[in-house]
């Protein structure tokens, strides 16, 4: 039989207790109870059930104390195998996956992981299976992630340009005002909400699909939304058309919800609704139009995709008065969040300083 391993007696059994009670790792902190165990007398048997481990694991975790004192306990992740790709490699990769395919010489239209399969080896001379694909593309900081959609013809250059002028751009239409009048910044965006409903992702056992109902009818009506961040406030209206006339009851509705003494700021698309000179504007509100194709821009976006997730899909819709009511009630939980309204709309380009 094996003699016990003598402890190091730098460490004290209240020491090493200390240590356990500030320990952030909790494997560290069992083991450090072990080893004081082992220090007030206990027998090895019992030191190793104090630790929830057995006599020759506390052996070998006594060798590592005695060996690198506290930090030996914590444990060495293993990290696996090098990379057999060097740096440059790596970054040639990083590079090629951020580019996406050439739809002409590689023949497809997103990389799949028997595609990089291949690219690897005959670039780099490398034969990876495909399963580890994945693994070497996390190891590089990449996800399989759905992409968002961007409109063809959208300028990044304009929306960059918007955000870089837009306290210059917020001054000349507020130039007009008192000097020192309160300004809100609104957004404000329509939705279509309609029978032909969305189905989203849900939580479900692994190896299943759930289903959820979906029709097929086409019944809709409008959601007329409008956020300001900075208060966490929100205007919304829902109605059986859209057009002019439902923008004008909107504007109204926002500017009842201005606060007294204010005036608003309402940033809106190029929609042919907004634009037209048919709207009366309240007193208390100003327009100012985003660039076009340039929905990023609109936080009531995000909006929309948050009630969609929480309250809209995966239902169907009776008629159009059911759809109403469905949309008036998601709106009014939205309002009643003043703090998830300001996550969502809060953009620095548009609120600093405000």
């Amino acid at each position: 039989m094996t003699r016990a391993v003598k402890l190091r007696d730098d460490y004290s059994a209240s020491d090493l207790r200390r240590l356990a009670a500030r320990s952030r790792h909790a494997n560290a902190a069992r083991r450090l109870l072990a080893l004081a165990a082992i220090c007030d007398g206990a027998n090895r048997t019992d030191a190793a059930r104090v630790g929830g481990m057995d006599r020759q694991t506390l052996r070998d975790w006594v060798h590592r104390f005695n060996a690198e004192g506290p930090d030996g306990l914590r444990g060495h992740q293993h990290t696996g195998p090098a990379c057999r790709l060097n740096a440059a490699q790596q970054a040639e990769l990083q590079a090629l996956v951020e580019a996406g395919p050439d739809r002409q010489r590689d023949g497809v239209v997103r990389w799949r992981r028997v595609d990089l399969k291949r690219v690897i080896e005959e670039r780099f001379g490398v034969s990876y299976h495909e399963r580890h694909v994945s693994t070497l593309l996390k190891r590089l900081g990449f996800s399989h992630i759905s992409a968002r959609p961007r409109h063809p013809g959208q300028d990044t250059g304009v929306m960059e340009a918007f955000k870089k002028n837009f306290p210059r751009i917020l001054s000349a239409h507020t130039g007009h005002l008192p000097k020192g009048k309160p300004i809100e910044i609104w957004f404000q965006d329509e939705a279509r909400i309609g029978q032909k409903n969305s189905v989203v992702r849900q939580w479900a056992r692994r190896g299943t699909r759930p289903r959820q109902p979906a029709d097929q009818r086409y019944a809709n009506a409008w959601l007329f939304g409008a956020i300001c961040p900075a208060r966490g406030k929100a205007a919304g209206l829902a109605l059986p058309f859209i057009g002019t006339d439902s923008v004008q009851l909107h504007l109204d509705e926002i500017a009842r919800c201005v606060a007294r003494g204010a005036h608003a700021v309402l940033l809106l698309d190029r929609a042919p609704w907004h634009t037209t000179g048919k709207i009366r504007l309240p007193k208390n509100v100003s327009l100012i139009f985003l660039p076009s194709r340039a929905p990023e821009l609109n936080p009531v976006e995000n909006v929309w995709q948050f009630l969609r997730a929480n309250w809209l899909s995966n239902t169907v819709f009776e008629d159009i008065n059911h759809i109403i009511n469905v949309a008036c009630s998601a709106w009014n939980n939205l309002s009643a969040l003043p703090q998830t309204i300001q996550s969502i709309g809060l953009r620095k380009w548009a609120h600093t300083g405000q």
